[in-house]
């Protein structure tokens, strides 16, 4: 028969093994996970405002592991911080075959202007955005940003503002955001190559839709675009 002191010495040893098995276990469990845990929920994507007031170029927070990395690129909480819309009412995918394609100048005219969560999930494009506010002091100017499968950026596109893209790179997608529902009898767009807004495209334009090619010179829409989009 065991002496109790031994029982109570093999009882204590049989838990502390135990409680170290779940110890390791609980370690290796939290390394695992520590990179989502350890996300700052004040900055978990970083926001970048253009010179086109309410325009931001957004950049991801990563936190890698042996895996890779894990990153946000959406919350309405942090869009709403930053003053954008935190709404989106449809998303979109573009595939393009060939670079040099071009998709633009789009926009739609309010209550159907839409804000756009723009992104390059395959290959890189260069994208362009036309400030269309007539109350605003950048009026009619744009910036250039290239997004790229690589660098995980994102645009933000304000409401009352054109959108277009070049591809840059054969077998592109873009992954797009919308703040409000596609409304074709609200729909506008504007010449790539219009001289009034100056834009700059680094390859000779290849595919285009007939539709993109086909829009008016500003000189003839503007009094009515902005007579549309004064609000």
């Amino acid at each position: 028969m065991i002496p109790r002191t031994q029982r109570r010495t093999q009882t204590a040893r049989g838990i502390l093994a135990q409680d170290a098995k779940f110890f390791l276990a609980a370690c290796f469990v939290l390394a695992r996970i520590w990179p989502v845990l350890a996300f700052n929920p004040q900055k978990n994507m970083i926001f970048k405002e253009t010179k086109l007031k309410g325009a931001f170029i957004i950049d991801i927070e990563r936190r890698g592991d042996n895996r890779g990395f894990f990153a946000r690129v959406f919350c309405q909480h942090e869009f709403a911080d930053h003053g954008l819309k935190p709404v989106i009412a449809q998303g979109n995918i573009a595939f393009n075959a060939s670079k040099g394609t071009l998709r633009g100048m789009h926009f739609q005219y309010p209550p159907a202007a839409e804000t756009k969560l723009v992104r390059c999930t395959r290959g890189a494009i260069l994208d362009i955005i036309v400030d269309l506010r007539p109350e605003s002091p950048t009026y009619l100017d744009h910036i250039a940003v290239e997004l790229t499968a690589d660098n995980y950026r994102a645009l933000y596109v304000p409401e009352r503002f054109a959108h277009g893209y070049q591809v840059l790179a054969d077998q592109t997608e873009t992954s797009y955001q919308v703040g409000e529902f596609y409304t074709p009898a609200a729909e506008g767009g504007l010449l790539y190559n219009d001289r009034r807004l100056g834009l700059s495209w680094p390859l000779p334009v290849g595919e285009m839709s007939a539709k993109d090619s086909g829009w008016l010179p500003l000189d003839k829409i503007e009094p009515e675009l902005k007579c549309k989009m004064s609000i």
